[in-house]
């Protein structure tokens, strides 16, 4: 099963992409239409209501990085940190399943999770900008 291994960039990419996208569009809909709803929500659950600001930048440019694979493990803690908070405060009396349940964002979690340790992989901004990694033979 060595061979596998060669699609270890295509994996990470498509977690990128997955993990990405869905922040992205669940943060859009709090950035670009509801921000004070949404700290209305966030203030009820008893926290900060400048939590809410930070937590819908977080998941919109924080998708937005992920996509790109630009500063990929920072913004994958910010968006492991959001779902966390999530699932504590919000998600967890539902239950794993069902409406509200916290299965969606304990599986997200996981994703960026994972991506804080293996990185955003080859396939990503982050690999040309880091030192050595722009796909040329290290000097």
């Amino acid at each position: 099963m060595r061979y596998l291994d060669r699609l270890q960039p295509l994996a990470l990419l498509v977690m990128r992409l997955a993990l990405g996208a869905i922040m992205l569009v669940h943060g859009y809909h709090k950035v670009f239409g509801g921000l004070h709803h949404h700290a209305d929500l966030v203030a009820s659950l008893g926290l900060p209501r400048w939590s809410a600001y930070v937590s819908s930048f977080t998941e919109f440019f924080g998708g937005v990085l992920v996509l790109l694979g630009l500063f990929t493990r920072v913004a994958a803690l910010g968006i492991c940190i959001d779902l966390s908070v999530a699932i504590a405060k919000v998600h967890l009396h539902s239950g794993m399943t069902g409406n509200g349940g916290y299965e969606l964002p304990l599986a997200l979690a996981t994703l960026a999770f994972a991506l804080i340790f293996f990185g955003a992989g080859p396939i990503a901004f982050d690999h040309i900008r880091a030192p050595g990694g722009g796909g040329g033979k290290p000097r």
